[in-house]
């Protein structure tokens, strides 16, 4: 099993860092990828954090699973570029997981992803998504391959979330349980 979590200025750094954290201690080899190709990425806190490899969206598909941390700032790098839009069009078509946390489900909305989908997002970015249905009261929610969750607080919902999605009930509850969130 492998995922991509696709970085960029201003992500939120407990979301992105929860994503790679919860997915590595479940046996899920991840890259950490920068969209801007620098390996230092700066947090909407000013946390910098260490990318792996820079983003190459022709690769988005040979993963398992394409993550996004929100984030404002994050949201609309990533929103803003074609070739990422494309990437995650490609990867959803292939059937691989597709996940999006805060106001980075904007970007899934904008990739057209969320369309006939149940969704959550940071309150206030539905404004922002022009289909599906946006669910108020979820954390999590999962809608066949698409993956979505509210915010900064509920980030180990969303990863452990979106470990389900990819290895299964038993891995995430096994990673829960060690992380005392069981």
């Amino acid at each position: 099993m492998n995922a991509l979590v696709i970085l960029a200025d201003g992500c939120e750094e407990i979301e992105a860092v929860t994503i790679v954290d919860v997915l590595r201690r479940g046996g899920v080899d991840v890259t950490a990828a920068s969209l801007s190709g620098d390996p230092r990425v700066v947090g909407a806190h000013r946390v910098a954090i260490a990318a792996d490899a820079p983003f190459e969206p022709e690769t988005a598909s040979d993963y398992d699973l394409v993550a996004l941390p929100g984030g404002m700032r994050c949201m609309e790098a990533l929103r803003s570029r074609a070739y990422v839009l494309a990437a995650l069009r490609a990867a959803a078509a292939a059937g691989r997981i597709v996940g999006a946390e805060c106001a980075s489900p904007a970007v899934l909305g904008a990739a057209g992803l969320l369309e006939d989908r149940r969704y959550c997002c940071y309150p206030g970015i539905e404004a922002q998504i022009e289909s599906g249905t946006y669910d108020p009261a979820a954390a999590t929610v999962r809608d066949g391959n698409i993956v979505t969750g509210t915010g900064p607080g509920t980030a180990a919902a969303f990863a452990l979330e979106l470990l389900e999605a990819l290895a299964g009930r038993e891995t995430r509850d096994k990673v829960a349980a060690a992380m005392l969130l069981a």
